[in-house]
């Protein structure tokens, strides 16, 4: 498969992309100005860029795989909402406490995002529970109020929010890596790995849960655990990528639904390709939003908003004209 060489080169290509032009032998000489550009600034937002595309991925498949559903997205379940929500609040309300501690604004900061991607799912899926074990109807349009209701305080927030909490709150719900460090790396590749073993073990699980929930049931499947999982997996891999890299939409929509054209829907095949394709796509995203407009950067989630919003209504479009044909 090609997506293991496209990864490479683009990682490559992300690590020499940026507003200071790089000496290849300088790189490698301790203590020189290019060496610490590459090793301390780029290495570590290459690899949190690709870590963050591969969660995203993994999570939207199976995001798609609960709901049944090629159009499904992680966020639906209420997660990035949920972070974007308790992050928000941090900046506005108490940002100057956070400024005034580098371990505060390094760990709290992301730890206060995760916590509020992971509450908001546990409401969702508390109040779905409550409808014959967890309805999949009722998990999509209670996490559709959450964003709703989430979405509109947030926006109460940066009504009443000052000059530069309003700028920091903005730039954060628009998705950046420019502070990526090597322990976000570590975490997100522990996240990663064992998202990844926990998904695969239950593949064929999640392949006959395609099937329907009473024919999945039928053929052994424990389908109150598989649903558990899946909607922890999801809220635990969005929620620390929103943590340390604000809101990137649509690579879960995306690129699980491109790996199907070529590998069908076994999760067998579709979960590790996905990771794979979600990580080219959001290394090269970054590289590009540092080459459109340098020595500035644009902020990596328009550019994945630009992209996937028209995908999106591709998608619709496809799907309603094959209905309609039917």
């Amino acid at each position: 498969m090609l997506s293991a060489p496209a990864l490479m080169l683009a990682v490559f290509l992300g690590l020499w992309v940026g507003p200071v032009s790089l000496d290849l032998g300088a790189a490698f000489e301790s203590g020189s100005t290019d060496a610490a550009v590459l090793w301390q600034l780029r290495f570590p937002r290459v690899l949190l860029a690709g870590l963050c595309g591969a969660l995203l991925a993994l999570t939207g498949a199976a995001t798609q795989t609960l709901f049944r559903n090629p159009l499904a997205d992680p966020s639906l379940i209420g997660v990035s909402a949920g972070a974007a929500l308790a992050t928000i609040s941090v900046v506005v309300l108490g940002g100057s406490l956070f400024a005034g501690s580098a371990l505060l604004s390094t760990v709290g900061l992301p730890l206060v995002s995760f916590g509020g991607g992971v509450l908001a799912t546990l409401l969702v899926t508390r109040m779905a529970a409550q409808y014959r074990g967890i309805s999949m109807t009722a998990l999509l349009l209670i996490g559709l109020a959450i964003n709703a209701i989430a979405g509109a305080i947030i926006g109460v927030l940066k009504y009443v929010a000052d000059a530069q909490a309003l700028r920091d709150a903005s730039f954060w719900m628009m998705g950046r890596f420019s502070e990526a460090n090597w322990w976000q790396v570590v975490l997100l590749m522990l996240i990663l790995l064992v998202s990844l073993w926990l998904l695969k073990r239950r593949a064929a699980a999640m392949n006959l849960w395609l099937l329907g929930r009473e024919e999945a049931q039928l053929l052994g499947v424990d389908v109150a655990a598989l649903r558990w999982l899946l909607i922890i997996t999801a809220s635990v891999g969005v929620g620390v990528v929103v943590a340390f890299a604000g809101l990137i939409g649509f690579v879960g929509l995306m690129v699980p639904h491109l790996v199907r054209l070529w590998s069908g829907p076994d999760n067998r095949l579709l979960l590790p390709q996905s990771a794979l394709v979600g990580a080219v796509l959001m290394v090269l995203a970054d590289a590009l939003s540092r080459a459109l407009i340098s020595p500035s950067e644009l902020p990596v989630g328009i550019l994945t908003a630009l992209a996937g919003g028209p995908f999106f209504l591709l998608l619709i479009h496809l799907r309603y004209r094959e209905a309609g044909n039917a």
